[in-house]
């Protein structure tokens, strides 16, 4: 009860206001900027090869599973790559920084990726842990053991596990830090089952597992290998299969056959930090084990696009700025991208729903909409939301609330951020909040905010496919959205922000492929 006390104490006080902001230095501090990129001093490094773009799959054949690949160390290489990897280095005159597959908040990317990998060819002889560095694309062996647990499992099973170093959120954004390093994990955890899907390879999440195991089975429990506010907490591992259906492995058993030795010092981030309590608290009250979550069928939607699935995944970005000249686009690319949604986070049960801010859709009034990725909440949000909303249905679960011009709105709420107005559609991602804790447990706040992120990142795809732009929008007004919603107290709130149109591009910024000194 205590720890789901803190989780609702540290999500109320880190909300943005009108008047105020959640708790931050309130300036940039350049001379403490954290080095994006964590290494393992004293680790074995592995270079991994770096795949060609290939035609196919196409981004369409994508979501019908393609044959899977045997699990090697370039089918390795491709996930990592297309998961995880720097997609184009930007550069402005001599400034140049790195853009990855996976969305990150202010392109900070505390999330790091881990495989715990049976022995591979070119890799080891051993079964393996291992830190994948991006900026080269190498795994970095920081454990070797034999284990007998890829016996039990489908051939080619691996586990993925992903970490979030808190402090490169926290250096830009304080105290809300935790919750963008939530999103972040959820961006990360589709772009490794999109990746996977490359190879014909499933994603499962392992829902239940407690952070301790996972701690100790990556070595972050070694806390002499990290600097102490640059620490490394537990998010999400994954089983990576050829199989739809997989065994729930048994950790214990994997747990007994790893040793404790864990090789490589991680590097250090900033010279200098600020800790912020808040942070501290929040992320001792989520690590308690969480209940299954429930499971649900999810229908892929059709597309027609032809376009190669990895120059999809590798051309992604977060537009700076919208046309607001060229907002149109077309209902069934507006409709599209919605049924895109519920896959997202598959094959998990939507706790969130659309609230859109619709400003120039085609045969669509400009107005206020709700989108249901689940049905089961349409009276609850009919019983708390405004009494004179219209709930009018439009397609197949979407709901007109209230016609007009909500451009003003959905940009104040954006935190002023025009971006939210200049697109043809902004989203409020709505969750079923407080009972979700109270079921699951106080470590669903993270899931919570991975459902939202993985989302985002689908989102994200859909649009490029589409020739279209987005961003993702995590400074928000909270209560204000509400308040506009009618919604009081924290059975519903608004965890994540997004906007989609047509992108303004920045003629000062030149691409530059990455990886170019392995070329």
């Amino acid at each position: 009860m205590k720890n789901l006390s803190s989780v609702l104490e540290y999500h109320n006080r880190t909300k943005h206001h009108p008047n105020h902001y959640a708790a931050s230095l309130g300036y940039m501090d350049w001379a403490t900027q954290p080095d994006p990129f964590r290494t393992y001093e004293g680790a074995s490094k592995v270079m991994l090869p770096l795949p060609a773009i290939n035609p196919a799959p196409t981004y369409a054949q994508l979501f019908k599973q393609p044959k899977a690949e045997a699990l090697s160390r370039d089918s390795l290489a491709r996930l990592l790559r297309y998961s995880l990897g720097l997609a184009a280095i930007k550069c402005m005159g001599t400034e140049c920084w790195s853009l990855r597959c996976n969305a990150s908040s202010g392109n900070l990317h505390p999330t790091e990726g881990y495989i715990i990998i049976p022995p591979i060819d070119g890799i080891s002889k051993r079964s393996t842990v291992a830190h994948y560095a991006p900026k080269s694309h190498a795994l970095e062996i920081v454990h070797s053991f034999d284990s007998e647990i890829w016996n039990t499992l489908p051939a080619g099973t691996f586990f993925f596990g992903l970490t979030s170093v808190v402090w490169r959120e926290a250096w830009k954004y304080g105290e809300r830090a935790f919750r963008y390093t939530q999103l972040d994990a959820g961006h990360a955890l589709r772009s490794v089952a999109i990746a996977g899907a490359l190879e014909g390879w499933h994603t499962h999440l392992i829902d239940t597992l407690d952070p301790e195991t996972m701690d100790t089975l990556l070595g972050l429990n070694q806390t002499v290998r990290f600097h102490e506010y640059e620490e490394e907490i537990s998010d999400a591992l994954m089983l990576v299969s050829p199989s739809v259906q997989t065994p729930t492995p048994d950790m214990i058993s994997l747990l007994s056959q790893c040793r404790t030795d864990y090789i490589g010092k991680a590097n250090r981030l900033s010279p200098a930090h600020h800790p912020w309590e808040a942070i501290t608290l929040v992320e001792h009250a989520t690590q308690a084990v969480s209940k299954a979550l429930p499971k649900m069928q999810c229908i892929l939607p059709e597309r027609s696009c032809d376009e190669s699935a990895e120059n999809i995944i590798l051309n992604r970005r977060s537009a700076r700025a919208m046309d607001f000249g060229r907002t149109r686009i077309e209902k069934q690319d507006f409709l599209q991208m919605l049924n895109a949604a519920d896959t997202a986070f598959s094959p998990f049960e939507p706790a969130v729903s659309f609230v859109l801010f619709v400003h120039d859709v085609s045969s669509l009034k400009p107005g206020l909409y709700l989108y249901l990725l689940n049905n089961k909440y349409l009276p609850m949000l009919q019983k708390n939301m405004r009494t004179d909303f219209l709930f009018e249905a439009t397609e197949d679960r979407l709901f007109l609330l209230e016609e007009g011009d909500f451009r003003p709105q959905a940009k104040f709420i954006s935190c002023s951020q025009d971006i939210a107005a200049d697109g043809a559609f902004s989203i409020g991602m709505l969750c079923e909040f407080a009972p979700q804790l109270e079921r699951y447990g106080p470590q669903r706040y993270k899931s919570l905010y991975w459902e939202c992120g993985a989302i985002g990142q689908q989102l994200y795809l859909e649009a490029t496919s589409l020739g279209l732009s987005a961003t993702g929008i995590g400074c928000f007004l909270d209560d204000v959205m509400h308040r506009l919603l009618g919604l009081e107290g924290n059975d519903f709130q608004s965890l994540y922000h997004f906007t989609i149109g047509r992108a303004i591009p920045d003629l000062r910024l030149q691409t530059r492929f990455p990886y170019s000194d392995r070329r």
